[in-house]
Formats: C-alpha cells, sequence, structure tokens
C-alpha cells in the first residue's frame, strides 16, 4: 500500500501546537480605534503594551485622546484564546478612573495583534509606561516621567520634573530635562542634552555622550565611549573598555574622576581653568598641551597644578593614554 508522506512544514505546526509552542499568526487586515477623556489636572497616564510603538505628547486642553493601530502580529496556538484585530478595536484595553487613565492593564490576552498608540495628554501629566516590544517616544509633559523598553527606543523630551529611562535592548535619547535623570541600557547607544538635575546613566553594551550638563553627572559603561560637553560641575565617569572624553570647566572647587580600564582619556579645558590634576597611566602616555606647574611627575604619573588648583582632577587608565589641552 503507499503512504502519502506527511507535509513536513504541516507536521512541524502539530508536533509545535501539541508541545504548547507558539506558531506565528500572520494577516494583511488592521484596524482603528480612537478614544477620548476629559480630565483635570494633575493626570496620571499608566501604559503597558506588549507589542507595538507608542507616541505621548502634551497638549494645551484638558483631554486625554487615544488613536490606535492595531494590526497582526505576535504569536499564539492556533489563535487559541487570542482575539482578532476587529474585536481589539472594538474594545481596546483603555479604561479611566478619575484623573487616571490606564492603557494596556488587561492586554495579557493580545497574543496575537501589536497596537500602536498615538496619545495626547495635557501637559500637566505624569507618566508611567512600559512597552515589552517596540519603542516610545514621550514629549512635554510636567512629569514626572517613568518610560521603558525591553526591546525597543526610548526617547524623552521636554520634561519639566524628575525623569527615569531604561532600555534592555535599545538607543536612548533623552534631552530638556527640568529635574535629575536616571538612566539605564543594556545594549544600546544614549544620548542625553540639557538636563537641570543631577544624572546617573550607566549602560553596559554602548556609547554614552551626554551634552549640557546642568548639575552632577555620574555615568558608566561596560563596553563602549563616554563623552561629557560643557561639564561645569562634579563628575565620576567609569568605563571598563572605552574611551573618555570630556571638555568643560573643573574650577570652583569641583572634583572630577575619570578612569577606564581599557581606553584613553581627553581633557579639554578653557585658558582661564583652575584645578589640581593628578593623571596615572599604567600602559601609556600623560601628556599635556596647557601651562602647568608640575609637583610630581614620573613616566606613568603626573601631579601639576594649573591656575588657581581650585577643582580638582584626577585621572586613572590601565591600558591607554591621557591628554591634557586646551578647549
Amino acid at each position: 500500500m503507499n503512504r502519502r508522506p506527511l507535509n513536513l512544514p504541516f507536521a512541524a505546526l502539530l508536533g509545535m501546537a501539541f508541545l504548547g509552542i507558539s506558531i506565528p499568526i500572520q494577516a494583511s487586515e488592521s484596524a482603528t480605534f480612537d478614544r477620548s477623556f476629559q480630565v483635570t489636572a494633575p493626570v496620571r497616564l499608566e501604559l503597558n503594551n506588549a507589542s507595538g510603538n507608542t507616541e505621548i505628547r502634551g497638549s494645551a486642553d484638558g483631554v486625554v485622546r487615544i488613536h490606535g493601530k492595531v494590526t497582526p502580529g505576535g504569536w499564539s496556538i492556533f489563535g487559541g484564546g487570542a482575539k482578532s484585530v476587529d474585536e481589539v478595536a472594538a474594545n481596546p484595553p483603555v479604561e479611566q478612573n478619575g484623573n487616571t487613565i490606564r492603557i494596556g492593564k488587561n492586554a495579557s490576552w493580545f497574543k496575537n495583534v501589536s497596537i500602536d498608540y498615538q496619545i495626547e495628554v495635557p501637559h500637566g501629566t505624569e507618566i508611567d509606561s512600559d512597552v515589552a516590544s517596540g519603542g516610545i517616544t514621550i514629549d512635554n509633559v510636567k512629569g514626572p516621567v517613568k518610560a521603558g523598553s525591553a526591546s525597543g527606543y526610548v526617547h524623552v523630551y521636554r520634561v519639566d520634573s524628575d525623569t527615569s529611562v531604561n532600555a534592555a535592548s535599545g538607543s536612548i535619547e533623552v534631552s530638556g530635562i527640568g529635574g535629575f535623570l536616571r538612566v539605564s541600557s543594556a545594549s544600546g547607544d544614549v544620548k542625553i542634552a540639557d538636563v537641570k538635575g543631577e544624572l546617573r546613566v550607566s549602560a553596559a553594551s554602548g556609547s554614552i555622550r551626554i551634552e549640557h550638563p546642568g548639575d552632577r553627572v555620574d555615568a558608566s559603561a561596560a563596553s563602549g565611549s563616554i563623552e561629557v560637553t560643557d561639564a561645569n560641575n562634579d563628575l565620576k565617569i567609569h568605563a571598563i573598555s572605552g574611551a573618555i572624553q570630556v571638555s568643560g570647566n573643573p574650577s570652583a572647587n569641583r572634583y572630577w574622576e575619570l578612569k577606564t580600564v581599557s581606553g584613553s582619556v581627553e581633557l579639554h579645558v578653557p585658558k582661564s581653568a583652575g584645578f589640581l590634576l593628578s593623571a596615572e597611566s599604567t600602559s601609556g602616555d600623560i601628556r599635556t598641551s596647557i601651562p602647568v606647574i608640575l609637583e610630581e611627575q614620573s613616566k606613568h604619573s603626573l601631579r601639576a597644578h594649573i591656575g588657581d588648583s581650585a577643582g580638582r582632577v584626577e585621572v586613572h587608565t590601565i591600558s591607554g593614554s591621557v591628554n591634557v589641552g586646551g578647549a
């Protein structure tokens, strides 16, 4: 008796379903929804999005406007327990409780759809947001703001108060923060500008660039370079494998600590700067191109006075050179 061979792709699907492994659901249609909520300040927005990009932007009126685009995507077992695109669009995961708006609170059954959100909120809004797969952009709100993405970019601009940002895999870009800023990145480059409050940033794998910090900076990178421009307050910069480049003025009793295990250190200061410089390099040269008064010098270390020595700069590198020059 002849036996027809079992279709291998179909057999694989059956096996995956039998073992409880999710399989991709593909479809081509999408659907949209719109919701509006009257609120009075202060407003709190809580968002959890499993899949899809999110944009949240501040406005002048007292209305929260939500536009959602639902598209097929994600994983499911033959659609079991999942909702269709039309079902999600008809009953989106959006609710209001007074001046608190919750988005995605009970969306665990959205196994085979992705939702892109465009959200307009009053300027006086506090935001607590997390995205599992997708990027998030937040702009022009009072805050505080908490924003995170497991797999995707995080962009935050123009927040009046404190801000916390994290990304497991994706770039981070933040600017115009009125309070303190906390940033954590597992894999991705970080770019930060114009933060008035204290700044703390760490990156496991990726470069860090900081422009115009208004207060103390504490930055660390495991694998990647760190660059700070226009620094005029205390600095603590640590890198394991990466170069450090800093420009600014460490005068007026500021303390800068610049350390890297494997990488060079470049320091650029104005002619008016005044600080005590202590530099060490286990395997590398130490060079200065500004006037200094030597206190101690050896092949791999230097202690010198610049100007009135009001500030203090300590530089340490194991494998790399140290260069100190004019801005």
